[in-house]
């Protein structure tokens, strides 16, 4: 059984429905989802847990109140990490936090 996971960035003027690619290895089903906000990335990482996804990587954009947001989107029904800056270098150095909270 492959394992359903995804990646989910966060970047202003994306187009959750353009900006997304699914990248699958024998034992992988990787879909890789652009938002352009935290709440869009609450809906699209709802979307994909309720397809099967469980696991959810997000983004160095999304600062900690947009992890806690998917990860209380989600409900338990996936694991969420993140990578993570406190000041993001493609944000002139702000977290997602102030940018997109």
């Amino acid at each position: 059984m492959k394992v359903k996971a995804a990646f989910i960035f966060v970047a202003p003027e994306t187009e959750k429905e353009v900006h997304r690619a699914v990248i699958e290895t024998p034992a992988l089903v990787l879909n890789i989802v652009g938002v352009k906000n935290y709440e869009e990335g609450v809906n699209v990482a709802k979307e994909l847990v309720d397809a099967g996804v469980g696991a959810v990587e997000l983004c160095a954009g999304f600062g900690n109140e947009g992890t806690a947001m998917i990860s209380k989107a989600v409900k338990g029904k996936a694991s969420v990490g993140a990578v993570k800056f406190d000041h993001h270098p493609g944000f002139d150095f702000k977290s997602g936090d102030v940018l997109f909270g």
